[in-house]
């Protein structure tokens, strides 16, 4: 008690016990396995000891008056959990994408304060979009393992659905504001101390239009130079084949049923109906014929790609990366994608009809449509010239 009083003593028992038993308390924590209750666990029994809990690399930073006052007390305390307390030698807990969001309702429970239901509501769904549409482009995770990388590929992906969608680029912004929200609150509230990859991504309006196309001589040369694809798997290499003569988006392929896979017709073709899904508009329902390369590709899947099929959100960022790491992209700018744009340009060059051109790609005419259009034979005669 460090005192020679017993009315002292008496008063300051209780106290000292009292810790005592927090102390005893931290330590059985810490002898769990769970990394997350391991971290808790150093954290309060820093807090018994009057110091907040630091990963090391933190309390390496701190003056040096402070680092030796935690040193000294651990050689008081002479023991390895007061040590990993005290100094930081916990690790961060490989807390996933969406771990992080399970973990964020409790750490921001004062944002939610005073909000109805209803307001409640309309503020977490857009923070578990966000945490879904991360999770599933990039895959789920450990947050500490987030690359520059995988936050591009995000983007990638949001500036294609933007174009796709036609929708503006503060859709994707949003995105990416409640990422940063859930993952900096956990990354800060946790003491995890990652430096996240979240900076610098916001779209601008000029971002988000038309991405360039790639050139004929850059397909030719590059992408569809042999073995350039080996890396990518089966199926993302055979929908990034198919979009190269037929224009389709990305999502559309991934969709594909076998009933829209016709290989055993005079022209072998796609019959995009929207069987088990919903097309993006009416004018994207339409037949495109299968030549070349894209023919090649998909008489290995005539069924269509299970992979990808229902979740397509991973397809333009496994591809992208994939690109953008192995020197594919003919510019920071391009993407997958570029591919559609390409094959509108190759058909424009190629002076084929303004009509035929917006039905291969599933646009709007612009006025009514009359007849029914170019037949499967006529279209690819007009794109063998074009194609790969």
């Amino acid at each position: 008690m460090h005192t020679d009083s017993e009315t002292v003593a008496n008063a300051k028992a209780p106290l000292i016990w009292a810790e005592q038993i927090e102390v005893w308390e931290a330590k059985l924590s810490g002898d769990t396995s769970e990394a997350e209750e391991r971290l808790a666990a150093a954290e309060r029994l820093a807090k018994v000891r009057g110091y907040r809990y630091l990963p090391a690399p933190k309390v390496a930073e701190l003056p040096l008056s402070n680092l030796m006052s935690r040193v000294e007390k651990v050689k008081t305390l002479n023991t390895a959990q007061d040590a990993a307390a005290l100094l930081g030698g916990v690790a961060p807990p490989a807390i996933t994408i969406t771990r992080a969001l399970e973990l964020y309702w409790h750490l921001a429970r004062d944002r939610v304060l005073g909000k109805s239901e209803d307001q409640r509501r309309r503020w977490e769904n857009p923070r578990k979009k966000a945490i879904r549409n991360l999770a599933e482009v990039i895959g789920n995770k450990p947050i500490a393992e987030i690359t520059g990388d995988d936050m591009l590929e995000f983007r990638d992906w949001w500036l294609d659905r933007i174009e796709i969608e036609g929708l503006t680029g503060n859709s994707g912004n949003k995105d990416l504001s409640h990422l940063g929200d859930v993952l900096k609150t956990v990354n800060s509230k946790k003491r995890l101390g990652l430096t996240l990859p979240l900076d610098g991504l916001s779209i601008t309006q000029k971002d988000a239009g038309t991405r360039p196309p790639f050139s004929r001589k850059w397909i030719k040369e590059q992408l569809l130079a042999p073995g350039a694809l080996d890396g990518l798997n089966d199926q993302a290499r055979a929908i990034l084949l198919c979009m190269v003569n037929t224009g389709m988006r990305p999502s559309e392929l991934a969709g594909l049923s076998a009933r829209e896979i016709r290989l055993d017709h005079a022209v072998p073709h796609l019959a995009i109906e929207g069987i088990d899904r919903q097309l993006k508009s009416a004018n994207a329902r339409r037949t495109v014929p299968l030549i070349g390369v894209s023919l090649h590709a998909i008489e290995a899947f005539p069924a269509g790609f299970d992979r990808y099929r229902g979740s397509s959100a991973s397809l333009s960022g496994t591809i992208n990366k994939y690109l953008r790491e192995n020197g594919l992209l003919e510019s920071p700018a391009h993407s997958l994608y570029g591919l559609r744009h390409s094959f509108e340009d190759r058909m424009l060059a190629a002076k084929i009809d303004e009509r035929i051109r917006r039905d291969l790609m599933g646009h709007a005419l612009g006025r009514e449509r009359y007849g029914l259009g170019a037949s499967l034979e006529m279209l690819a005669e007009l794109l063998a010239p074009v194609a790969f």
